[in-house]
Formats: structure tokens, C-alpha cells, sequence
């Protein structure tokens, strides 16, 4: 990749800098930093910009679209099927330039991939692809769609058309390249490679823990923090149902911040089962959110046993930030485990429907203050190490390089 290349980013969700962030803002920002021009398309925050915008040095296509996030199956599959129609007359419109050398994609959504596959043969460019959704195979994981049926079908081919359009695919985990080449023999296996997830840095929270910890009525609780997207994926029930198995006097305090499709559910449960020790909030911005996690004890990973592909949490990188250690409470499929409990050395896991087991990973942890330390510190050391963006911004460069 050559220096002050021009880059266009197809983006599903891109909240405004500085207000919010996620992983893919601190990418771009990363490529802006290192002088690249940064076209980013993506969905509006509010109607009323519509349009080219520069935001943070970085030039951003918002695009009216229909509701993407946080609504039904019906309505999310409509959504993503008109987005790459709605992409493509915005690009038309607004994105004025006779070259542009690479295109990334991330997953979700699949459908993007028409929008790409027009942008590399327009511009010649090259075309990244961010593997973060094995998809259609997580909807049917997840009861959502049929194996085989027309919709599985039409989807199927366009993972086809994305892993055969790519230069190059980035995965999460070695578990994500076996389960690629395994279940698409066609794919040339040279294009995989791994780019794990990534965040920005956020300098340690150096206030009154003791006070924030009393704000929120941490107290003298073992705090379990969940923080992100409350949906089917993470199938929250499985922990209600190990936060059941602690007594008052157990002080355990699972501590749930996000939204999602399922936020209703979890809290009529909560309220039928009278069940004391679990705490939902709203979803924070992210330095907020981080001070919060820096005076928890223990960050929660919860993942649907349904599980076939090997899903990598990103929400793990929060954790490492604050040094505290993880729980994953997880599907037998991914690799997720064997990196934090094995390789990181930064938590503990146990399969997602098993809830004596987690307990007796919870247990474990709160029973052992040096181990949870010991963790949070392997944690920390691995996330600044390894998995900033500037590591995840080399690792693209890289490959984009290499490719023919």
C-alpha cells in the first residue's frame, strides 16, 4: 500500500467521533494518522446529515437508510437487503474521484459485498475484507433462517462472491481460517490470514475507585461487568440462570450495560424471577464505560451454545484495558477459550448452558486475588502488544502489499 493512498471504508455502523467510537473508527483514525485519505460510507446518526461530511479529518458519506441495528429479524433482513442499492447511488453522488486505491469491507453485512465488487472493477482498487460475521451460517446457528432454504441460498452465494472478490481476508482467530477453508474448499487459503481484533488505548482510570464503585453500589460485591449488545447471540439467560445459583451472602453482582433485541426479555425475567443480584443499565459512552469496568472485578464474555462458527468477542479488549480478568461463558466451538485461558492467560471459561460450571470459574476468581490480578496484567500486556490499531493498521498494509 502506497503512502497518501485513498481509502473508502464500507461501514454498517460508524458512530461520530469524538462522541462514540468502536473498532472501526479507531482503524480509520489509524489510517488518517498515517497519512492515508479516509472516505468512510455509512449510515446516518441523525436525518439531518445526509450526505459528505468531514468528521475528524475524515471525509464520511452518511447514508439515509432503513433501521439496522437493534430491530427484528424481518426488518433487519429488509434493511440489509436494500443497503448496498441505498450505498451505491450515495457513492454516485457523492464520492467525486478518479482513483481510490483500497476498499475494506467488513462483515456484517454480506451484502455489501455488490457495493465493493462495483468500487474494485470502477477503480481497479484493491478490496480488504474484515471477517467479524460468518454469515448465513451464525443466522442459522441461531434459529433464524432455514439451512438450504431460498434466503439460506441467496446469502450462501454471496459469501461465495465475497471470499472469491477479496485480495485479501483478515479473520479473528486460527479457528475462523480452519472453519473458512473447511466449509468453502474453493477459497485460495493464501488470502487468509489473521488480523485480530483491535482497539484504541484508554489511559487507566486514576480517580476514587472507592467512590465510583459506591456510586454504582458495587459495594463489597464481587462485580461480574457485561458490557455490549444484549441480543440473541449472547443469550443472557444462561447467565441469569448462574446468577440464580448464588445466595445474598455470596456478594456476586453481575452488572449489565448495553441494548439490544433481547434488553426486554432479560429484564421481565429478572423481574419474574426476583432476581436480586443482576443489574441492567443503558449503554454508556465508551470512556465512561471504561472507568466503570476499571472497578469491577471480573469482565463477563457470553456466547449462545448454538454456536457452530468460532465467534472471537471484540468486547474481551475493554477487559484487557482495565486489567481485570475474563469470563467466558461460551459455545464448545470457537477457539475463544483456548486464546484467553491458554494462550493470553488473561481469564477463565466454561461452556455457555453448564451454569455450575461457570460458577465454579466465578469461584475460583473471586476466591483468588492474586490470579485475578496476574490475569488482568497478561491481559494488559497482550492488548498493548498486539492488538491496537496501529497493530491491526500494519497487518492490513502488509497484506494489501503482498497481494497480486
Amino acid at each position: 500500500m502506497k503512502p497518501n493512498s485513498k481509502i473508502l471504508f464500507l461501514a454498517l455502523a460508524y458512530p461520530k467521533i469524538p462522541n462514540s467510537s468502536n473498532l472501526y473508527t479507531d482503524l480509520m483514525e489509524e489510517f488518517r494518522d498515517q497519512g492515508h485519505e479516509v472516505f468512510v460510507v455509512a449510515p446516518t446518526v441523525n436525518e439531518n446529515e445526509v450526505g459528505l461530511n468531514e468528521e475528524e479529518g475524515i471525509h464520511v458519506i452518511r447514508v439515509k437508510t432503513l433501521p439496522l441495528l437493534n430491530v427484528n429479524p424481518i426488518q433487519k433482513g429488509i434493511a440489509n437487503v436494500l443497503l448496498p442499492y441505498q450505498y451505491k447511488k450515495a457513492i454516485k453522488k457523492y464520492f467525486k474521484s478518479d482513483s481510490l486505491d483500497l476498499i475494506i469491507m467488513p462483515t456484517p453485512p454480506i451484502s455489501l459485498i455488490d457495493v465493493a465488487s462495483w468500487l474494485k472493477k470502477k477503480y481497479q482498487s484493491k478490496l480488504y475484507l474484515i471477517l467479524r460475521d460468518i454469515f448465513p451460517q451464525n443466522a442459522v446457528d441461531l434459529g433464524m433462517m432455514k439451512k438450504g432454504g431460498m434466503l439460506y441460498n441467496f446469502f450462501r452465494k454471496k459469501e461465495h462472491l465475497l471470499y472469491e472478490v477479496a485480495d485479501e481476508i483478515g479473520c479473528m482467530s486460527q479457528g475462523n481460517i480452519d472453519y473458512v477453508i473447511k466449509h468453502n474448499p474453493t477459497v485460495k487459503t493464501e488470502k487468509l490470514h489473521l488480523l485480530p481484533n483491535w482497539q484504541k488505548e484508554i489511559p487507566q482510570f486514576s480517580d476514587d475507585k472507592v467512590a465510583l464503585r459506591k456510586k454504582y453500589n458495587f459495594d463489597d460485591n464481587f462485580v461480574i461487568i457485561f458490557g455490549g449488545n444484549i441480543g440473541l447471540p449472547q443469550k443472557l439467560e444462561n447467565i441469569l440462570a448462574v446468577a440464580e445459583l448464588f445466595q445474598p451472602e455470596d456478594k456476586v453482582l453481575f452488572f449489565i450495560v448495553g441494548q439490544g433485541t433481547e434488553k426486554a426479555k432479560i429484564e421481565k425475567l429478572i423481574n419474574e424471577k426476583n432476581i436480586q443480584n443482576v443489574v441492567i443499565k443503558n449503554s454508556l459512552p465508551r470512556d465512561d464505560y471504561q472507568n466503570i469496568i476499571s472497578v469491577a472485578d471480573c469482565g463477563l464474555i457470553s456466547l449462545h451454545e448454538n454456536f457452530t462458527i468460532p465467534n472471537i468477542p471484540s468486547k474481551s479488549l475493554s477487559y484487557f484495558n482495565a486489567k481485570i480478568p475474563v469470563l467466558a461463558a461460551i459455545d464448545v466451538n470457537t477457539d475463544y477459550g483456548t486464546i484467553i485461558q491458554d494462550e493470553v492467560k488473561a481469564g477463565v471459561w466454561a461452556p455457555s448452558n453448564e451454569p455450575n460450571l461457570i460458577k465454579e470459574k466465578i469461584d475460583l476468581l473471586r476466591s483468588n486475588p492474586q490470579l485475578c490480578k496476574q490475569m488482568g496484567e497478561n491481559g494488559y500486556h497482550y492488548f498493548v502488544n498486539h492488538v491496537t490499531p496501529k497493530h491491526s493498521y500494519e497487518v492490513v498494509k502488509s497484506q494489501v502489499k503482498r497481494a497480486k
